[in-house]
């Protein structure tokens, strides 16, 4: 679902199913592109699925729709490829972005290490994932047993949180940070500082054009289409 297309209903509503919550327009069930009803498992995330199909004006713009994405990837992608999703998280693991670090200048030395270690610290505690960190240019082989132990942590969730770690993760270019998000022990608002951290600090140095800008807003505002997801997935 990517096109823009013409309104052609009135009414969108969450209505209750066998199964959980399904997203209806004018009493016909919505479908995902890849065919299947679309709903969720709990009142409030169909509710504000419906809330986006509501605000829509005379043009459906899937684009501004962020729930409604994330609920299709869940049920089209992520349930049927979850193996396949996993191993592509598993692959951020390795070279996750919390751990290549610069060697100067000193001020961004300390500010990763200040701001990035304490959650490679709580990933090691809370997972037993204790992650390497280098400040080489080339990719370093993490412990075999750490990245056995973040796919058992990616093995437990249901595929609703599994859709909203894979969407965080491909924004920051962080399982970790994507785990600290999803176990509330960082916000949307602090995970995008700290994912942009780099480019924070050369944004301070030389200012920032507007593409740059666009991009940062773009990322921001798919780590924050996350966390609303697992917000909703608590209510």
């Amino acid at each position: 679902m990517s096109k823009s297309f013409k309104r052609f209903y009135t009414q969108a509503k969450a209505v209750p199913t066998a199964a959980g919550f399904a997203v209806q327009l004018d009493g016909k069930p919505v479908k995902t592109p890849g065919g299947r009803p679309l709903a969720a498992p709990t009142l409030a995330l169909a509710e504000a699925i419906a809330v986006e199909w509501t605000d829509q004006d005379e043009l459906v713009i899937p684009a501004t729709m962020p729930l409604t994405q994330l609920a299709s990837t869940a049920l089209d992608r992520v349930g049927p490829g979850r193996a396949h999703i996993t191993a592509e998280l598993m692959n951020y693991a390795g070279t996750d972005l919390l751990c290549y670090r610069a060697d100067s200048p000193a001020d961004l030395v300390v500010r990763q290490t200040r701001d990035w270690q304490p959650l490679l610290d709580w990933v090691a505690l809370t997972f037993d994932a204790p992650l390497m960190v280098t400040t080489a240019v080339l990719a370093i082989s993490q412990p075999t047993q750490a990245l056995a132990a973040l796919e058992r942590a990616l093995g437990c969730v249901d595929v609703w949180r599994l859709t909203a770690i894979q969407s965080a993760t491909a924004a920051m270019g962080s399982l970790v940070l994507a785990l600290a998000l999803t176990e509330g022990r960082i916000s949307a608002a602090e995970a995008f500082a700290l994912s942009q951290l780099d480019e924070t600090y050369q944004i301070e140095q030389w200012g920032e054009d507007y593409e740059a800008a666009d991009r940062r807003a773009a990322l921001s505002a798919d780590i924050a289409a996350a966390a609303r997801l697992l917000d909703l997935l608590r209510a």
